[in-house]
């Protein structure tokens, strides 16, 4: 418990944004805008590459991870989600070591991780950075406005989370703080409590 109270102490000293910034929501009125996400495709954790095309239909959540956060115990709020709403809802996890170093194992260690502690069935890809100027080509598309429509906002931490339709619009950014089973990320996902 401790351990948990120090990252999260340490976060909120080195990184306040991640404690402070909001939810960012697609502009009113903004046309639909669906071009790129389900032509991405990346390397699954396990090696194989996956197409996002095969996410047609659903919306779909991209969450970047980390096994050694204040936040890493949403893997289980996450497996919930995706066990509870799996008919119409996609959960997609990136590991990243880009806060605070926070996940240093690799993809093997990372999966086992995340299976024996929490059950985790959802997709996860390997491990790979998620802002900057290495960032991998989901989160490129992610935070680039000219890409996705509207948005540029990088992760501000772990477990940050963004909101694709059903046809490929971003439709909104979460910090890491908000959890699958809050009101608002439920109202975005067009689901009930």
């Amino acid at each position: 418990m401790f351990k948990k109270l120090g990252s999260l102490l340490w976060a909120a000293i080195l990184f306040p944004a991640c404690f402070h910034s909001g939810s960012k929501f697609r502009p009113q009125g903004l046309p639909k805008h669906n071009m790129g996400f389900h032509t991405l495709t990346f390397e699954t954790i396990e090696g194989e590459q996956l197409t996002f095309e095969q996410f047609k239909g659903k919306k779909v959540v991209v969450v970047n991870t980390a096994s050694s956060c204040g936040y890493t115990d949403q893997y289980a709020d996450l497996q919930a989600f995706y066990a509870k709403y799996g008919e119409k809802v996609m959960v997609i996890g990136f590991p990243s070591n880009q806060f605070l170093w926070q996940e240093r194992g690799g993809n093997e260690e990372i999966v086992t991780f995340c299976k024996l502690n929490f059950g985790v069935s959802f997709p996860l890809f390997t491990k790979s950075e998620v802002k900057g100027s290495h960032k991998n080509p989901v989160y490129e598309w992610l935070t680039d406005k000219k890409k996705n429509g509207w948005n540029n906002q990088e992760p501000s931490w772990n477990f940050c989370k963004y909101v694709i339709d059903e046809d490929g619009t971003l439709l909104a950014f979460f910090p890491s703080k908000i959890l699958p089973t809050d009101a608002e990320f439920l109202r975005v996902m067009d689901l009930k409590p």
